[in-house]
Formats: structure tokens, C-alpha cells, sequence
């Protein structure tokens, strides 16, 4: 597959995305480089990533070294020809790009509608509060509902 690079106004194909998403390591290598907010040294990427797979602090060096080759020749080239991050593979630095907001949709879980639930239940949550403090000061709209005939009350 040849993503080829993206122009800032480019949409990643939605193939292409679960393509990229599709391994361990270059979702890693998004949720740090967004967790971290800046540019990030191949070697840092390196060793947070050995750490989130192995759960050991220091990571053993053979898997840091597999780490490394990999993200080195494969995971970021990908995600670089997607336009996903910057790797700039002379400086060993990695920095994340305006098309990774493109894939943070898929990297949380997604009702059939294309609304996370994160986004979900934030609106649940608002609405809950905003009927709260409405009730609260007798707004005429929630003060018209009579809470003792709904179907609770009914059923008794």
C-alpha cells in the first residue's frame, strides 16, 4: 500500500487508517506522541514503548532493540508517508502531525452513528446536570412536569 503523503486539506481513506491502526506499535507511537503534546526522541519513543509492552521499568535491552529496529524501519516510515507523524530519520525525532486528529475517531470506540462514547455520555452528563439546575430553580419548563406521574407512579 503506498499512502503517499498527505496535503493538509487530504482525507485519509477510512481502509488506509485501520490499516495504520491495525498494529500495536504504531498506536502506541500516536498515544504517546499525543499524550506528550511535543516532539518526542527516538530513543524516549523507544523506551516507552518497551515499557508498555514488557510492564518492566527499565525494559530489557533485546526488546528495546527490537523496539527501536522496528519503529526505526517500518512503524514510522508508515506513519510518515501518511503524513500521520513527522519522522525525521537523520535527527532521530518524531512529531505528530495535523492528519492524526483523522484517526483519533477509530482509536476510541465508535457507536454505529460515528459518535464515540466519550462524546456520548459527556452529552448525558450535561444533560443530566442542565435538568438538575433547571429543576432546582423551578425553570417553567421542568417545573410543569409533575415527577409523581410518570410511569413509576403509575405502575404502583
Amino acid at each position: 500500500m503506498n499512502i503517499g503523503l498527505l496535503q493538509t486539506d487530504d482525507v485519509l481513506p477510512e481502509t488506509d487508517i485501520h490499516d495504520i491502526l491495525r498494529n500495536d506499535r504504531r498506536r502506541n507511537v500516536i498515544k504517546c506522541l499525543q499524550d506528550r503534546g511535543h516532539e518526542v526522541s527516538l530513543r524516549d519513543l523507544t523506551e516507552h514503548i518497551a515499557e508498555i509492552e514488557t510492564g518492566e521499568s527499565p525494559p530489557p535491552s533485546n526488546i528495546r532493540d527490537s523496539v527501536y529496529v522496528s519503529l526505526h524501519q517500518t512503524h514510522l516510515p508508515k506513519l510518515d508517508d501518511a503524513g500521520i507523524v513527522d519522522y525525521d530519520s537523520d535527527r532521530k525525532t518524531i512529531s505528530l502531525q495535523r492528519p492524526a486528529r483523522q484517526v483519533d475517531l477509530y482509536m476510541e470506540v465508535v457507536t454505529r452513528y460515528g459518535v464515540t462514547w466519550a462524546t456520548y455520555y459527556r452529552a448525558v452528563g450535561t444533560l443530566a446536570l442542565l435538568s438538575i439546575v433547571l429543576s432546582s430553580t423551578n425553570a417553567p419548563v421542568v417545573a410543569a412536569v409533575d415527577p409523581s406521574s410518570g410511569p413509576a407512579a403509575s405502575s404502583s
